[in-house]
């Protein structure tokens, strides 16, 4: 596996440029399984997660072309030749799990693997089962798939609840919708960008939605939907993980294409920290106040509060701030496992269930570390940034599937970090 070496390297000064959100593009790919007709998405991620999605829609007879190095995807499902998203393929990546929706919607029928995806707490799919089966589905989970079946005449609109949010369930549940019969009135439905970003697309396409970005999300079942080009919307994590890289080491970067609404909690977070967010014609300018930035108490929660995927991260950042701060984790358990590496780089870290204590110290030192999951690997990457000496993170394959390119986009603003292929 490779392994990524970064060297503590002083300020940081240039520009970033932030890329199509991943979790919003594993949302829209899927969405062409509801038409026979075209769909094209620009300015999508180049990410291993990307490519697992184009093999599972590949596989139901999806056709998929990536086009401008991988920015533009030209998809369409004219004929689909299967309804069952195997176990090889969904092993690999959870958001498999929203072809469910959509299959259901146009074909009646699906078998749908169980996730997998990274370790960071249960996260369970029955939210998505239970909110499909209010559309009159019927589920049947044996040998380790979901088998679903939309009854006589498709499935019909319906009342669905969640009993808390769920980014996922929202959205299979919102395009299986476009197609009911009826009307669907999703309460208690995630607010996120990314759901925001989907129902735009299916608009779109000639979807009957509104209400998204609340609470409640209203459907108006249609009997088709038509082709469509839609712009993916700017990945709010990777703009949050590039805008701590000058709150760690110091300097001023520009993120281009940041947009305050999309990390509002996060932003205020900084503030406090004595970090300085900057709207720009092009993005957002971050720099620090001090050479020393402050502590700060923080609790993940749903948008718009402050994001789990920045959690990490941000754990980072407050390992050489001054003073104690609290980090309570409330939506996935499970997911400081990146505390005992930071503190293998003499961070003062104390961990207590779903509750992270962490201690400024006055500088991180370099060590071999592990990456765990995804955000982790990119929370060790920020560390070894202002840390003293080398800090080499292995298994970066976790790193691959939701930052495209990270080696450049850090090196062309001045860090010293290169990737060292598998032996």
């Amino acid at each position: 596996m490779d392994s990524i070496i970064v060297t503590g390297n002083g300020p940081l000064h240039g520009q970033i440029p932030i890329a199509g959100a991943k979790n919003a593009c594993l949302a829209l790919m899927p969405a062409t399984l509801l038409s026979e007709e075209p769909l094209t998405l620009t300015n999508a991620p180049r990410l291993s997660d990307i490519r697992t999605m184009t093999t599972l829609l590949q596989s139901l007879g999806a056709e998929v072309s990536a086009l401008q190095d991988g920015q533009v995807l030209a998809l369409s499902s004219h004929a689909l030749t299967g309804h069952r998203a195997e176990y090889d393929i969904v092993r690999k990546m959870r958001a498999s799990i929203l072809v469910l929706g959509p299959l259901l919607a146009r074909a009646g029928q699906a078998e749908v693997s169980l996730p997998g995806g990274c370790a960071i707490g249960a996260r369970p799919v029955d939210l998505h089962l239970r909110a499909l089966e209010a559309l009159g589905a019927e589920m049947d989970l044996r040998d380790g798939y979901v088998h679903a079946r939309a009854p006589a005449g498709g499935l019909r609109g319906g009342p669905v609840e969640f009993p808390f949010v769920s980014v996922g369930a929202t959205e299979n549940v919102l395009m299986a919708a476009t197609l009911a019969r009826g009307t669907t009135v999703i309460r208690n439905a995630a607010r996120e960008p990314e759901i925001v970003d989907l129902a735009r697309c299916l608009r779109t396409m000639g979807a009957a939605i509104e209400g998204e970005g609340t609470d409640e999300i209203t459907v108006e079942g249609v009997d088709r939907l038509h082709g469509a080009t839609h712009r993916v919307v700017t990945d709010r994590i990777e703009l949050g993980t590039y805008m701590l890289a000058p709150a760690i080491c110091g300097g001023e970067v520009e993120c281009l294409g940041g947009r305050i609404d999309l990390v509002g909690a996060f932003c205020e977070k900084l503030d406090a920290a004595g970090i300085d967010v900057t709207e720009t014609a092009n993005g957002l300018k971050v720099s620090r106040r001090s050479d020393r930035v402050k502590a700060v108490d923080v609790t993940t929660e749903p948008f718009p509060g402050f994001p789990t995927d920045l959690q990490a991260q941000m754990m980072a950042l407050l390992c050489t701030a001054d003073g104690a701060s609290v980090l309570e984790e409330r939506i996935f358990e499970n997911r400081f496992m990146h505390a005992p590496e930071l503190m293998r780089m003499g961070a003062r870290i104390d961990v207590q269930g779903g509750t992270a204590r962490v201690t400024g110290v006055d500088r991180l030192k370099g060590a071999p570390v592990m990456a765990t999951d995804l955000r982790a690997s990119v929370s060790l990457i920020l560390a070894g940034l202002a840390a003293e000496g080398d800090t080499t993170v292995n298994r970066v394959y976790h790193l691959d599937r939701g930052y495209e390119r990270v080696e450049e986009k850090l090196s062309a603003v001045g860090a010293k970090i290169e990737r060292v292929p598998a032996q």
